[in-house]
């Protein structure tokens, strides 16, 4: 009985994990809501942030992001076009933190591992 319910608790949490995963997987979605914390970014300056990303994935990455809510395009009166990190990219705030601190202590964890 109890392997059925944890099965059955399973078949609900894994899409949910997953559909989160979908969210912010990859190598740049992270990097990106990350750099837009600090405030509002060009496409060009969010380039130069993150180093090595070419401008038709940091393209994908964004209309990805603006797709699912996370960052918005601001056109100022002059044309300039600003990439804006959303209020529902908040609340992902903690899932970041637990995720840097997760990062930072298996990073220590495989360095010190004796092979």
């Amino acid at each position: 009985m109890e392997t059925a319910t944890c099965t059955d608790k399973c078949r609900t949490v894994m899409p949910a994990a997953e559909d989160a995963l979908y969210i912010i997987a990859g190598k740049w979605k992270v990097r990106i809501i990350i750099a837009l914390a600090s405030g509002d970014k060009r496409f060009n300056e969010l380039q130069r942030t993150l180093t090595g990303i070419s401008a038709r994935v940091l393209s994908n990455e964004l209309k990805d992001l603006e797709l699912n809510g996370l960052v918005s395009r601001k056109t100022l009166d002059n044309g300039t076009v600003l990439y804006v990190r959303n209020a529902y990219a908040d609340s992902l705030r903690n899932v970041m933190h637990e995720l840097v601190q997760w990062g930072i202590g298996h990073k220590e964890k495989i360095r010190n591992r004796e092979i």
